[in-house]
């Protein structure tokens, strides 16, 4: 799970937004502080972008880069802080800016905010070396004594809230080793290189420190964990208040679990940071101690301004693991007696649960925060509850402060009814992990168990039980609680065409915001990660503009009339890439027929440099040079051509450089698979047999890194995980060897394809996007040119039906949650949008497909299209 989507869910019920979007509704005090509404002093500019509000003179003449001040704040005395440095600013004429809300603050610094960015509350830009060894001093004493958390990417000034770091004043980007788009400083040559911003302080090579700042690098080095009485192993995670590790104790030779906890910093719902949760941890297993389903409390100690507790290593594992290890839905046919076995086994787990959290009530302390990565499994079967930051005693007010998102309890329950919540929620989450949908809509959970009871042999007494504590609603005489619902969580089956087709596009269509200019669909949060965004392919406008015109749906010409608008100048340092960036949004507008705009993006793309960019297809050349093949190919311009050739120059030269890495990415998106598919439409365009040459070398890299697992599935190995999936799995590298094949016979390819069809083949995904999802699984098997078991309709409609799962309704029209699913989403990635063009890609007629990889001539689709309403 990635918990950095939670801070995007503040702002709309719905759909994922900007956290600055978020209006703070509860009452309690102003949303945004006094500063942020003063007038603008003459003399100066204002801007507010993102999360940050911006003050300058009009005169002012900053460099691009050098050593800028960064102040924190704690929510107390932020106001304060913020006032006199406004003050000292303006009176010195320096150039600064602020988060302008508590919320905002808060969010910069709560548990699992960005530990880069993480309290930064203030930036401030000297002019010169001199001005900022001067206000840095100035600072530091303005603000000594004011608390606030340690900026990790920063050098502190003492003890107090002034932090320094060398970086960029202005927004330049560049290309990094993996073709990523990141900020930018100027090297000592002359040219961008990235400007790193980790969780770390570092000092660029060219750079040298001041000499004013020497001791304050000597303390911060001084400050070590050498003298702890316990050797650090192994990290086991990190959040922003602090990490976890895996110890020794040097006295007695006992592994141990340390909890790391920063002052200030890792703020959860009711502000309480790191260190308060700590103790709060301490006191709560001090009192359940000598229970076997919790760990005992060993030491506490302090180090620096850092608390650790000293917790007893419990041997197991998280119940999370255990999904991928024993569920029967991942695999195609599990048959009755795995289905039985695994009931019995999730009814035992829950049991043991049930009864560790009735124990834990006995002693006065409710858990708050019970969910599968907090629940331990020894290899015996017994259970151990971790992680008592959020717990309290049973008698104590309040509510539910820290959670996870499948299991958070609604606002208004307190106390044991808390844990009542998550344990219903544990019942449903053992056989089908979808409770993250019930943020949505709790009613989510009478169809939840429906779908388990579709699939195992459990009591539906077991399931009611759960559906009427997650959804508070009485049961009604004679009728199972997952009957009782106002109206349809599933306004129609996914392949019930065209209903759905015109349910899914209804749905999209309302959605919309045309008065927004950062985006018109609300997608993943990767709108809002790099500039334009919200216009893009992958995750923005262009993307759902094309799978609703690619899918026969009703196009939305003010949606094309937004995008058109939105690129009369496209957003400055919007990347160059087809699922990011320029190239995507042009192919698409001329796909739609705006071919004038199209190539005055295309223009924009020739005037710029793609030597750094990555070989891949989703924002590198590989990408590129099929977007500019294509327009080539419709608009005849020679220009465009040689640029595509360029590209195919590029890939080639770039994919053999990084087959030496030691862990490549692959798949379709970024590993070689997006290569060898550049390869091979040029070479149907070309004749060049040395192109297919390329195309078989790329898809022989990305197979390297694929593993056979259950039924023989070939997936692709992450290290630590198995991937299946269209983007960044096995499937995607299946469609480009089925196009391969069409022009080349290879044994190798054929075995890995028919190893390929089995990893589409499982019985559940976790999630329904295209690139991530069962999306992925319809639209490639309902392509493959793949003949045997598993290729048939009816494992073809068995996964559509599985879309269902995680349907959702949205104003009354079929919608699907996006990654993470703790929000809608209409996007082409991972939303409703790349789910219609799925469905579209088996029901479709003509059937659809994605941007260079169409379906197949109809003699050589082996597949009959599912009835209609199938």
């Amino acid at each position: 799970m990635n918990k950095g989507y939670a801070v995007y869910c503040d702002a709309d019920p719905h759909f994922y937004d900007a956290p600055h979007r978020t209006v703070v509704r509860n009452g309690s005090g102003r949303s945004r502080y006094a500063a942020a509404s003063l007038p603008v002093p003459a003399g100066w500019q204002r801007n507010e972008s993102g999360d940050w509000l911006a003050l300058r003179p009009v005169d002012a003449d900053l460099p691009d880069q050098g050593w800028k001040i960064h102040v924190s704040a704690c929510l107390d005395n932020a106001e304060s802080v913020l006032e006199r440095v406004w003050r000292y600013c303006v009176a010195g004429g320096t150039a600064f800016k602020f988060v302008p809300s508590r919320y905002l603050l808060h969010q910069r610094n709560a548990k699992y905010a960005d530990r880069a960015g993480s309290g930064k509350f203030i930036t401030v830009y000297p002019s010169d070396e001199a001005r900022f060894e001067q206000i840095t001093g100035e600072l530091s004493a303005l603000l000594a004594g004011e608390p606030g958390p340690h900026i990790l990417s920063d050098l502190r000034i003492g003890d107090g809230p002034v932090h320094v770091r060398y970086g960029g004043f202005t927004r330049r980007n560049c290309y990094d080793a993996s073709g990523e788009l990141r900020p930018a400083v100027t090297g000592p040559d002359g040219v961008l290189v990235p400007d790193l911003r980790g969780p770390v302080f570092r000092v660029p090579d060219w750079v040298s420190v001041p000499t004013f700042l020497r001791p304050h690098l000597d303390a911060r080095s001084a400050v070590t964990v050498a003298d702890l009485p316990y050797t650090i192993d192994s990290a086991l995670h990190f959040s922003n208040g602090g990490g976890v590790y895996l110890a020794r104790d040097t006295r007695t030779g006992e592994q141990v679990v340390l909890k790391e906890a920063r002052p200030h910093a890792g703020l959860a719902a009711d502000g309480a940071d790191a260190v308060t949760r700590l103790h709060r941890e301490r006191r709560a297993l001090e009192r359940l101690s000598g229970l076997d389903c919790t760990p005992e409390v060993l030491d506490h100690l302090t180090v620096g301004e850092h608390h650790f507790l000293v917790l007893e290593y419990i041997d197991g594992k998280p119940l999370n693991t255990f999904f991928a290890r024993r569920h029967p839905l991942i695999e195609a046919d599990p048959g009755e007696q795995r289905l039985a076995e695994y009931t019995a086994w999730a009814l035992d787990v829950h049991a043991r649960v049930e009864r560790a959290v009735e124990e834990v009530h006995a002693r006065g302390v409710v858990f708050n925060d019970l969910h599968l990565f907090n629940i331990m499994l020894r290899e015996d079967g017994s259970v151990t509850l971790l992680d008592f930051e959020a717990a309290h005693q049973i008698d104590e007010p309040g509510r539910q402060t820290v959670a996870n998102p499948g299991f958070v309890a609604p606002s208004d329950r307190r106390g044991v009814a808390v844990d009542r919540y998550a344990l219903a929620c544990l019942r449903l989450a053992l056989f089908l992990p979808l409770t993250s949908l019930l943020a949505l809509d709790r009613r989510k959970a009478a169809h939840l168990a429906d779908v388990v009871a579709s699939q195992f042999p459990v009591d539906r007494a077991f399931l009611d039980a759960a559906v009427d504590e997650i959804t508070d609603v009485p049961r009604t005489v004679g009728v199972p609680a997952a009957r009782v619902t106002a109206e349809p969580l599933v306004p129609v089956r996914p392949g019930d065409w065209p209903l759905s087709r015109e349910s899914m596009a209804a749905a999209i269509h309302a959605s919309a915001t045309p008065s927004r200019t950062d985006r018109l669909f609300p997608g993943d949060i990767a709108q809002f990660a790099t500039a334009g965004g919200g216009l893009a392919f992958g995750h923005g406008a262009a993307g759902v503009l094309y799978a609703l015109a690619e899918s026969g749906a009703e196009r939305s010409e003010d949606g094309e009339q937004w995008l058109l608008e939105r690129t009369k100048q496209a957003p400055s340092g919007m990347p160059l890439g087809f699922h990011d960036g320029l190239a995507g949004i042009a192919w698409t507008l001329e796909y739609l027929g705006h071919r004038d705009r199209a190539l005055d993006l295309a223009d924009l793309l020739l005037e710029q440099s793609f030597d750094h960019l990555a070989p891949d297809l989703h924002s590198g050349t590989a990408g590129l040079g099929l977007a500019l093949d294509s327009l080539a190919a419709t608009t005849g311009e020679a220009a465009l051509r040689s640029a595509a050739l360029r590209c195919v120059e590029l890939t080639a030269r770039g994919a053999q450089a990084g087959s030496g890495d030691a862990r490549p990415r692959a798949g379709l998106l970024h590993g070689a698979a997006g290569s060898a598919l550049l390869f091979l439409r040029l070479y149907e365009r070309t004749g060049d047999s040395a192109l297919l040459d390329l195309a078989g070398d790329a898809l022989r890299r990305d197979l390297a890194r694929c593993v056979r697992g259950a039924g023989g599935a070939l997936q692709v190995d992450e290290g630590w995980r198995t991937m299946p999936y269209l983007g960044a799995g096995s499937v995607g590298i299946g469609m480009v060897i089925d196009d391969y094949l069409a022009h080349r016979d290879d044994d190798e390819f054929a075995r890995a394809r028919n190893e390929i069809v089995a990893a589409a083949q499982a019985m559940f995904y976790a999630q329904p996007g295209l690139y991530r999802g069962v999306s992925g699984m319809v639209l490639y098997l309902g392509r493959t040119t793949a003949t045997g078991h598993g290729t048939g309709p009816e494992a073809l409609r068995r996964q559509i039906d599985a879309l269902s799962w995680h349907a959702m309704s949205y104003r009354g029209r079929l919608a699907f949650p996006g990654e993470q699913m703790m929000r809608l989403s209409m996007d082409l990635s991972t939303g409703t949008a790349g789910c219609l063009l799925a469905v579209a890609s088996v029901h479709g007629d003509p059937p659809a497909g994605l941007p260079f990889l169409p379906p197949p001539p109809t003699g050589q689709r082996p597949l009959t299209r599912p009835h209609q309403g199938s």
